[in-house]
């Protein structure tokens, strides 16, 4: 890639970036923490990223979300523009960040919604609760049931670890199911997080201690709060089979799969994926899919 083409998408990430939600940063537990923020009414929802992502990951459905609702998306520690301290990224340590980001922002009750890892994150959390802070949960293609890998959780690892423009257009439109056009700012967003120092580090620590952490199935069963699971019926990087642990692990679980979609509804069908969600938060929510 040209110097000029280089340039110019990164300015075109930073255009984006200034007509989103508003940046803003906290300092969680002496690490400073990027989050953005839309809405000023409504109940707070806190939405927690994948793997190697941040918070734009979410910016198609902010604007729908923030209609009637406070949302706030961190980048988690260890991604994004966040610090990256040299830590064992556990699904224990990334529960301990939640709460203490919750409690720094002065969250007392909240709706979490998480995407892959970060769906796990939000089940864990979810579990480890003694108190009602956490309202509902939405999990997203949730990781904690699928023990193994496959082609394209490979090419996504691999683009974390050399990412260069092409491995990373691969990698996301193997996991995109049937929607393939991948816009550039998105492919020069991940390009650059994955460029900063100890990036690698926390992603590769992250695969590892997932990887080798107890199977979510039981805790499942400490989790009160309403849950909505909702699965790509085209997902290549966790397939929807997997989905079935947490439907019938979870004591109060709606189910929606979105068949067009591969891993990254909210990304691919932004507006359906937020009706879904919206539905589920008003207590409306009406289409109910089996597993597969």
């Amino acid at each position: 890639m040209s110097f000029c083409n280089e340039l110019g998408l990164i300015l075109t990430v930073f255009a984006i970036s200034l007509v989103a939600a508003k940046e803003h940063y906290v300092t969680v537990d002496g690490n400073r923490i990027r989050y953005l923020e839309e809405g000023s009414s409504g109940p707070d929802v806190v939405l927690i990223h994948g793997l190697g992502s941040q918070a734009e990951r979410w910016s198609n459905v902010i604007p729908y979300l923030s209609k009637n609702h406070h949302v706030i998306a961190p980048d988690l520690i260890g991604f994004g523009y966040s610090d990256k301290p040299q830590v064992d990224y556990t699904p224990k340590y990334f529960v301990k960040f939640v709460f203490d980001f919750l409690e720094e922002l002065d969250i007392k009750k909240t709706i979490l919604i998480g995407s892959s890892l970060g769906g796990q994150i939000v089940a864990e959390s979810a579990a480890a609760s003694d108190n009602d802070i956490i309202q509902k949960i939405v999990l997203v293609s949730p990781t904690g049931t699928m023990r193994t890998t496959n082609p394209t959780l490979d090419a996504y690892v691999m683009a974390a670890l050399c990412p260069q423009y092409d491995a990373i257009k691969n990698a996301y439109q193997m996991m995109s199911g049937k929607h393939l056009d991948i816009d550039k700012a998105t492919i020069e967003r991940f390009r650059l997080g994955m460029s900063q120092p100890n990036a690698k580090m926390s992603f590769l620590s992250a695969v590892i201690s997932f990887k080798h952490w107890p199977a979510i199935t039981q805790r499942l069963q400490l989790i009160s709060a309403p849950a909505l699971v909702i699965w790509g019926g085209n997902d290549t990087m966790i397939p929807i089979n997997f989905s079935n642990e947490y439907v019938s692990g979870l004591k109060n679980c709606q189910f929606v799969v979105m068949e067009e979609c591969g891993h990254r509804p909210h990304v691919e069908e932004p507006e359906k994926f937020s009706e879904i969600i919206l539905e589920f938060l008003d207590n409306k929510i009406k289409i109910i899919q089996a597993t597969a």
